[in-house]
């Protein structure tokens, strides 16, 4: 049964330009099926939400380019549920004007906040992990996040440190780590209370809004006053006019990071952030040489640890080559080494700017 207090916000206004150029500015990576499975990367996060927050209670947060793609790609949802920022001010902001718009509708709402593109293995563990956290978030103030033990020592995600002795499930964060280089990541690991941060988080609407009050008065006060908009005909030019005065600033940053009620549920499913086309060739089938291949037909020797995709049914044939990405996308064909992944971000910005 699910439950009406309970509320989910979705995250869907990035552009995953690690992702080109398959994502690209016009069509960003949440909106393609990126593992072949015949859903988006929106879909499949919409429907597991969905399991426990009934559908009309899940607001999607995104660019206003991109209302269109939401609307189309999740019929069920109603216009009402799509939020859409006039201006890109990180997580902070849209977050506080999804609480403060849910908090009218219902101020005893319990909510998480998830990305729209991360890939989780478990649903059904995800789901109970999601449950528990919620039965806290109600029970008392705290700000929550579901943390994912590291398999390996990531330098691309920020990680979340908690006190060793702490034996609760639900354990007290000490502090949030920035990206780490490797040495320190391995160092994380070893000391084993270390938990990536998934940007995954879950608490009361009484207990977020007075964190916002508290660490972000300024942003506070300016989206409180648009408080008798929301949810009317007046919300969208309260909005437009008034949300690119918010500050450019992250929900770790804002809250997260100065809060001494912040806890952490470490999670039993196994996650990916899908930033990357490493990280999809971790996801995928591997041929016997840990190639992978998406919509290709593909004829491949003396090669290995390759991701290959291409749209569908084009034939591509690659001998003597080594953990490399090849894409190919209508007009665009990426070569690039695997290693240098983290840079395809600049060469995007690059080669766009030609167009």
């Amino acid at each position: 049964m699910s439950n009406k207090n309970y509320y989910a916000v979705l995250m869907a206004g990035g552009v995953g330009s690690r992702f080109w150029p398959v994502s690209t500015v016009q069509y960003p990576k949440q909106f393609h099926d990126m593992l072949g499975t015949g859903e988006t990367l929106i879909q499949k996060t919409f429907s597991r939400l969905s399991r426990l927050i009934p559908a009309e209670n899940i607001l999607i947060l995104t660019n206003a380019a991109y209302s269109g793609l939401v609307m189309e790609q999740l019929p069920e949802v109603n216009k009402e549920q799509v939020l859409t920022e006039p201006a890109m001010r990180n997580t902070a902001p849209c977050i506080l004007y999804a609480a403060l718009k849910i908090k009218k509708l219902n101020p005893d709402a319990v909510m998480v906040v998830a990305p729209s593109d991360h890939w989780i293995e478990d649903e059904s563990a995800f789901i109970d992990n999601l449950q528990l956290a919620f039965n806290r978030a109600e029970e008392d103030n705290v700000l929550m996040t579901l943390g994912i033990q590291p398999t390996f020592p990531n330098t691309g995600y920020g990680y979340i440190e908690y006190n060793k002795q702490d034996t609760n499930t639900i354990k007290k964060v000490s502090q949030f780590r920035e990206k780490p280089n490797y040495e320190t990541a391995k160092a994380f690991l070893q000391s084993g209370n270390f938990l990536w941060n998934a940007g995954i988080f879950i608490w009361s609407i009484k207990s977020v809004t007075e964190a916002f009050k508290k660490f972000q008065p300024v942003m506070y006060s300016l989206f409180e006053s648009g408080y008798d908009d929301y949810n009317s005909a007046s919300e969208s030019s309260f909005i437009e006019e008034n949300y690119a005065k918010a500050d450019n600033i992250s929900i770790d940053y804002a809250i997260m990071e100065n809060a001494d009620n912040v806890y952490v549920l470490p999670a039993v499913f196994d996650w990916n952030d899908l930033g990357t086309w490493g990280s999809l060739h971790e996801k995928l089938a591997k041929d016997e040489n840990n190639n992978t291949v998406v919509n290709a037909r593909l004829f491949i020797e003396n090669s290995s640890n390759n991701i290959i995709r291409t749209d569908k049914d084009k034939t591509v044939v690659i001998d003597g080559l080594n953990d490399y990405i090849v894409v190919d996308k209508e007009n665009i064909l990426l070569i690039y080494p695997k290693e240098k992944e983290q840079e395809i971000k600049k060469i995007t910005e690059l080669v766009t700017k030609h167009d």
